[in-house]
């Protein structure tokens, strides 16, 4: 499966990866040799939770591998005329105007306007045009906005 991402994007899962391989790594495998020296294993409750930080940093590698991997880069795209995977777009809620960005599900982030392709309401706008009004269905009803501008 395929990750979008932009490159910006790309370089951050680059940075986490490497951050976890260089520097968290070694700082967990350290714990464990600390809580090691401790003594018994079975009531030593610094070695488990060392244990457990390593089983999910070498998950998070393993992820972000795989996610980098398959990265497919987006290009940011201006001026378009559909709204399409790296634009960027103004839409108007209830007078209410908000900027939001269509990105990969590994770049999203709502509160900074960063909505996943894969998510309900980044499907919902896709493909969308200027005038267009979008209703997305959300756990509290239908919310309406108008699609304002396409940067």
């Amino acid at each position: 499966m395929s990750t979008f991402v932009s490159s910006q994007g790309l370089e951050d899962l680059k940075k986490e990866f490497a951050e976890r391989k260089s520097i968290t790594r070694p700082e967990i495998a350290q714990k464990i040799s600390s809580a090691k020296e401790l003594g018994d294993l079975s009531e030593n409750f610094e070695y488990h939770e060392a244990k457990e930080q390593q089983g999910q940093n070498e998950s998070r590698i393993m992820e972000l591998e795989q996610m980098i991997r398959e990265a497919v880069l987006v290009q940011q795209k201006t001026g378009g005329v559909t709204l399409s995977l790296g634009c960027t777009f103004t839409a108007e809620k209830d007078g209410t105007k908000k900027v939001f960005q269509l990105v990969g599900s590994s770049e999203a982030n709502p509160l900074e306007g960063k909505i996943s392709n894969e998510s309900p309401m980044g499907q919902a706008f896709l493909g969308h045009i200027i005038g267009d009004v979008v209703e997305i269905t959300t756990p509290a009803g239908i919310v309406k906005y108008k699609i304002i501008e396409i940067k």
